[in-house]
């Protein structure tokens, strides 16, 4: 049973990050109501995985080339800037939404990123991560270490997704019944 904990608390840190509305469940039951359709909401989930997996990916790539020791100091400034960029776009643009749906993914891929850079997504889970790749041996081995690591973080992954998209699309779904502007075949 201990050895089942840090893949406990691996899914539970992805659960807990797919009720933050800031990791994109708000916008992408936002996207679902703009263009009417629940699809489009759960299609949302890609790109927001990407954003996910890739900031991930950045925190893994430190931790692997500057060993157990990341100073998140750079990669939080990054993402700061990034959203004050961001941010300084939109208002230059008066919150003009963009041309269309696929200018939406990419943007929602975008602040993915940067929400989960700024979270600090991949250092959060070091702490599980270590029993985890540990568990195979004494020491943490290129191939049986990765191995594990990248399962962790498929398993994050899908339990951040799974409960972003049921969020979404559960507010979606309530704002249609709650509100008639956004039923289909009416003028929004």
């Amino acid at each position: 049973m201990e050895a089942l904990w840090p893949w406990l608390a691996v899914a539970g840190l992805g659960a807990w990050h797919g009720l933050n509305p800031a990791t994109g469940w708000a916008f992408a039951a936002a996207l679902g109501l703009r263009h009417r359709s629940r699809r489009v909401a759960l299609r949302s989930l890609a790109p927001i995985a990407a954003g996910h997996l890739l900031s991930v990916a950045l925190v893994a790539a430190a931790a692997a080339t500057a060993g157990l020791v990341v100073d998140p100091t750079w990669p939080l400034a990054g993402a700061g800037v990034g959203l004050l960029a961001w941010g300084a776009a939109h208002a230059v643009r008066r919150h003009r939404p963009p041309p269309g749906l696929a200018a939406g993914f990419a943007g929602l891929t975008l602040w993915s990123f940067l929400m989960a850079t700024a979270h600090g997504a991949g250092l959060m889970l070091v702490p599980a991560l270590v029993p985890i790749c540990l568990s195979g041996g004494t020491a943490l081995t290129a191939s049986g270490s990765l191995t594990l690591a990248a399962a962790a973080v498929a398993l994050h992954t899908a339990a951040m997704l799974a409960t972003t998209g049921l969020i979404a699309a559960g507010a979606q779904h309530g704002i249609v019944r709650l509100t008639p502007r956004f039923r289909p075949g009416r003028a929004a």
